[in-house]
C-alpha cells in the first residue's frame, strides 16, 4: 500500500465524483484509488470502455462539437467540457466532481437566459446508484457556480439512431441519499486499513484493483473463493456462523442442510455440493462425480470443431463467430498440428444473412463432427440465429445434437479443486497459456471498436483485427485442452473397467 494521508491533511480531504463512484461499486476500491500502491494497479479495457461508448453518445447527442471551461459556459456554450466543480462537503470535507458534460438549457443563470445542466453516458439497461449519485453531486455543485438551481440530469445510453434519453430529477429524496454516501464515504476514507473484501466479488473482474483482493481472499479462504458461493450464500453463511472456506469444508454436510433450509428448501439441496467443493479446494482433490464418459461424442467423431464468440453486449452484436476445424491424424489421434482456423465476422451493415450462409457452408461441411464451445453463449446465439434465418425445426434439431457445451459436462462429471469453473481458470489449470497474457473479453471488444473506426470507410488499424483473432483463437484452444483431458480421462475410465471386468475381486491375476 502507499502512504496513507492523515485525514487532517488537504490531500485527504477531498471527496470526488470518481472516488464516489468506485465506493458505490465497491468500499474497498475506493479506498485503495486513494491510498493503494499503484505498482498494484492491473489495466482493464472496461474503463476505456466507457469512455469510448460516452465519446459515441455524446457525438449523437449534440449537434457540434463542446466547447471547454469556465469562459465557454460563461460565453453561453451549448455544451461544456472540461469544468471542475468544487464546494463544502460534510465535516469539512471538500467536494470536487469533474462532469462528464454540462448542456445548456433554459433558465436564468449569472451569465443570462440560460443555465446548465450535467450529462452522463450510461452503460446496462438501466440507471443505478452508480450514476444517480454522481449526478446529483454534480447538481449540488453546479447550482452556486452559476447561480441557479438544477432541477434535472440527463443520462444517454446507445448512438446514433439508438441513442436513448432520461432525464433524471435531482430531488430532495436523491440528495439526502448522496449526503448518507458522502458520510459513509468520508468514514472509510478516514479508516488506517482495508475495508473487508466485498460480499459480492463478481464485479472484481472489471477492477483495476482485482490482484490485491485476488490475494487477500485466497490467503483468507474467504467465502466468496468457494465456487458456487455468491452474496446471498455467503451472507446465509455467514449467518450460520461459517467464516471462511476451512469452516465450510469441516461442516457436516446433513447439518448444513437442515440449517440452510431455514432460508427455503432449494438451499438445504446445496449444502452437500458446497462442502464438497470446498473440501475439493481445500484438499487440492479431483473428484470424478459421474461415471458416464463426459464426451462420447469424440469416441467415433472423424474431428471436432471449436466453436467461440465475440461479442458487443451492448449493441447485440456478435461480431466474430470464430471455428477452429481439428481433424483426426490416420492413427485416430487428434492432429492439432493440422487445425485450421476459421474466424467469420459480421458486419452490422452488411445484415446477418451473409454470415449465417457462411456458418451453414461451413456445418455442412463437416456435417458429422460435433460443435464443441464453452458455456451456453455459442449454443444461444447460433440457435437464434437459426431461428431468425428460418430455419426448420428438423435444421434446429440438428444443430441443437451437434452442439456440446464443454463447461456443462465439465460441471456434471468433474469436481475440480478451483475458485471457478470457467474457461480461463479450468484451461489454466490444465496448463493451457494465452498467446496474449491479460487479455480478456473486454480488451478483444475494445480493440473491435478500434477497427471498426468512425464510419465504413475507416476500419482502424489492421493489427487489431489480428488481435481479436489471436485471442479467439486461443479461446478455441483452451476449450480443446479441456475438452482433451475429458476425453483423456473417459480412457482412463474404460481402461480400468475392462481391467475390473478381466480380473474381478477375488480372482486370479
Amino acid at each position: 500500500m502507499g502512504d496513507t494521508p492523515a485525514a487532517d491533511k488537504p490531500e485527504g480531504r477531498v471527496l470526488s465524483d470518481r472516488l464516489l463512484r468506485s465506493w458505490l461499486r465497491c468500499r474497498r476500491r475506493a479506498w485503495l484509488d486513494r491510498y493503494g500502491d499503484p505498482v498494484d494497479r492491473r489495466y482493464t479495457a472496461h474503463r476505456t470502455l466507457q469512455l469510448d461508448d460516452q465519446q459515441r453518445c455524446f457525438v449523437a447527442l449534440l449537434p457540434e462539437k463542446p466547447r471547454h471551461g469556465l469562459r465557454a459556459m460563461e460565453a453561453g456554450a451549448a455544451s461544456v467540457v472540461g469544468v471542475r466543480l468544487r464546494g463544502q462537503g460534510p465535516q469539512g470535507w471538500v467536494l470536487e466532481c469533474h462532469p462528464a458534460l454540462l448542456q445548456r438549457v433554459p433558465g436564468q443563470s449569472r451569465w443570462g437566459g440560460f443555465a446548465y445542466r450535467p450529462v452522463l453516458a450510461r452503460q446496462g439497461r438501466r440507471l443505478t446508484r452508480e450514476h444517480r449519485l454522481p449526478l446529483a453531486l454534480a447538481g449540488r455543485l453546479l447550482a452556486p457556480l452559476q447561480a441557479a438551481a438544477v432541477p434535472e440530469a440527463l443520462a444517454v445510453a446507445g448512438a446514433g439512431r439508438r441513442l436513448e434519453a432520461e432525464r433524471l430529477p435531482l430531488s430532495h429524496g436523491l440528495q439526502s441519499q448522496l449526503d448518507e454516501a458522502l458520510r459513509k464515504l468520508a468514514q472509510d476514507l478516514q479508516r488506517d486499513a482495508l475495508p473487508p473484501l466485498a460480499a459480492d466479488r463478481r464485479k472484481c473482474t472489471l477492477c483495476s484493483w482485482r490482484g490485491v483482493c485476488n490475494r487477500e481472499a485466497a490467503e483468507q479462504g474467504h467465502l466468496s473463493e468457494v465456487s458456487g458461493i455468491g452474496a446471498k450464500r455467503r451472507e446465509m453463511l455467514q449467518e450460520l456462523g461459517f467464516a471462511g472456506l476451512a469452516d465450510l469444508a469441516a461442516a457436516d454436510p446433513k447439518q448444513l442442510a437442515a440449517r440452510l433450509e431455514r432460508f427455503g428448501e432449494q438451499h438445504g439441496a446445496m449444502a452437500e455440493p458446497l462442502v464438497a467443493q470446498a473440501r475439493a479446494q481445500r484438499d487440492g482433490r479431483v473428484e470424478h462425480l459421474d461415471p458416464r464418459p463426459a464426451l462420447p461424442e469424440l469416441t467415433h467423431a472423424p474431428g471436432v470443431l471449436l466453436y467461440d464468440i465475440e461479442s458487443d453486449p451492448d449493441a447485440r452484436d456478435d461480431f466474430l463467430h470464430g471455428f477452429l476445424r481439428l481433424p483426426r491424424d490416420p492413427a485416430g489421434g487428434w492432429a492439432l498440428e493440422q487445425a485450421r482456423y476459421h474466424p467469420l465476422l459480421t458486419l452490422q451493415e452488411q445484415g446477418e444473412r451473409p454470415c449465417w450462409r457462411r456458418l451453414e457452408r461451413l456445418l455442412d461441411r463437416y456435417g458429422d463432427w460435433p460443435v464443441l464451445h464453452y458455456g451456453e453463449t455459442e449454443s444461444l446465439a447460433l440457435r437464434r440465429m437459426a431461428q431468425r434465418q428460418g430455419v426448420g425445426e428438423a435444421g434446429q434439431a440438428a444443430i441443437r445434437a451437434r452442439l456440446v457445451d464443454v463447461h456443462e459436462r465439465v460441471r456434471r462429471h468433474w469436481r475440480l479443486p478451483l475458485n471457478s469453473y470457467g474457461l480461463k481458470t479450468v484451461a489454466a489449470w490444465r496448463g493451457f497459456r494465452w498467446r496474449q497474457p491479460g487479455v480478456d473479453g473486454a480488451r478483444a471488444l475494445l480493440w473491435w471498436r478500434q477497427w471498426r473506426g468512425s464510419g465504413r470507410q475507416d476500419r482502424g488499424h489492421v493489427q487489431a483485427l489480428r488481435w481479436i483473432f489471436a485471442y479467439n483463437h486461443d479461446d478455441n484452444l483452451a476449450t480443446w485442452a479441456v475438452a482433451q483431458w475429458l476425453s483423456e480421462q473417459d480412457s482412463l475410465m474404460t481402461q480400468d473397467d475392462s481391467a475390473r471386468s478381466r480380473n474381478p475381486v477375488g480372482g486370479e491375476i
